[in-house]
């Protein structure tokens, strides 16, 4: 007989990565994103179906959020159900591999919607208020903070 769990319910505790990702979920234009891909994503008449592209979408970020290689995306899928969770992948019975996650990268570099990516999020930016301008990135974690009461 084989013990899969204690029992526990451990899915009530907020992790960092918990609290990140469903930031990206409020703050990404998911529709707009998916508007950009659907014209250049392939479809499939005979064997197997492609991953739902939302999916792709989402799991391409994750590895751009998390710096993993396609190899490690793959593996954190089957090894972490928080990404599972977030990528929309919860109930099916393949997850995509190393192979098809780089698949979907090449289809995002070989149709530049990478720019296309980054011009939605600047526009969206523009209309409320807020303006994007290079620079460097020290820690992409956002973070809630009150304004200095020194600076007074």
């Amino acid at each position: 007989m084989k013990q899969t769990d204690l029992g526990l319910d451990l899915s009530n505790r907020r992790t960092r990565k918990r609290v990140f990702l469903d930031e990206m979920e409020r703050a990404v234009p998911w529709d707009e994103f998916l508007t950009l891909i659907a014209p250049h994503a392939p479809t499939k008449a005979t064997g197997r179906r492609p991953f739902p592209l939302a999916a792709m979408l989402r799991i391409h970020l994750m590895q751009q959020w998390f710096g993993l290689s396609d190899v490690a995306m793959e593996e954190a899928l089957y090894d972490t159900p928080l990404y599972r969770e977030f990528a929309g992948l919860g109930g099916m019975s393949r997850l995509p591999d190393r192979v098809s996650i780089l698949r979907f990268r090449h289809l995002l570099e070989r149709h530049q919607l990478a720019e296309q990516f980054l011009n939605t999020v600047n526009e969206q930016l523009n209309a409320k208020g807020f303006l994007l301008r290079e620079g460097t990135v020290v820690d992409a974690t956002l973070i809630a903070a009150p304004s200095s009461t020194k600076n007074k």
